[in-house]
């Protein structure tokens, strides 16, 4: 069984993910880790962002694994280092190649192929797994996107206002609802969850109702 969960920046999509996965026994796959990891190969081969073809080959090249929820690349493991916000400033410019989407889709249908799997990106409901038998797509109110992530800051050390912090997650949210390719948006068959004012356990729980529903749905055909 695929399960894809997507949403917003700053939605929570990745934790929750991660935490439902554990609790159903499925394999994750976090597709943001994935081009981040070409992003790093690229800015450690110090490439010209408006080079396409170097950008290109090097997503070809280099090989990307999931080992245990971690991220490798070329063998190393690099799941804190792809998170750092040197990758993040530049990550859309992996992110927004359509060649490079279509080699990272077809590596993402063949982690899932023959799992159960939970998978979380922007458009993994959409564009990479459009026949899943669950999809969801998890969302919350702009200001509370922010200030959560304002609160991960913190937590780490990094303390922005929290209007800088809305700011940049709102030019964030037009980019990727913009984008010609993996656009943000729910698929016609998601069932979306907002999660203003619940807590991390009640989104959890949300979501496990929503995939416990559908199995059995699935189970009675």
């Amino acid at each position: 069984m695929i399960v894809t969960i997507d949403g917003p920046a700053g939605a929570g999509k990745s934790s929750i993910a991660r935490r439902v996965a554990s609790m159903l026994g499925f394999d994750f796959l976090d597709t943001g880790a994935m081009y981040r990891a070409i992003t790093l190969a690229a800015i450690r081969a110090d490439v010209d962002w408006a080079d396409a073809e170097q950008l290109i080959a090097i997503a070809k090249k280099v090989e990307v694994e999931f080992r245990n929820d971690r991220i490798f690349l070329l063998g190393e493991d690099v799941s804190s280092l792809v998170r750092m916000p040197s990758v993040t400033t530049v990550v859309r410019h992996i992110a927004d190649q359509p060649e490079i989407r279509e080699t990272l889709t077809t590596k993402q249908r063949d982690f899932a192929f023959g799992r159960d799997v939970v998978t979380e990106g922007r458009d993994q409901g959409t564009e990479v797994f459009p026949m899943a038998e669950c999809k969801i797509f998890l969302t919350a109110s702009a200001l509370e996107r922010a200030n959560r992530r304002y609160q991960q800051l913190a937590a780490s050390g990094r303390h922005l206002p929290v209007e800088d912090v809305l700011a940049q997650q709102n030019q964030r949210d037009m980019e990727d609802q913009c984008r010609a390719i993996g656009r943000l948006r729910p698929a016609d068959d998601a069932v979306v969850v907002h999660s203003d004012g619940m807590t991390t356990d009640q989104v959890i729980n949300k979501v496990l109702a929503i995939i416990n529903e559908r199995k059995s749905s699935l189970q009675v055909r």
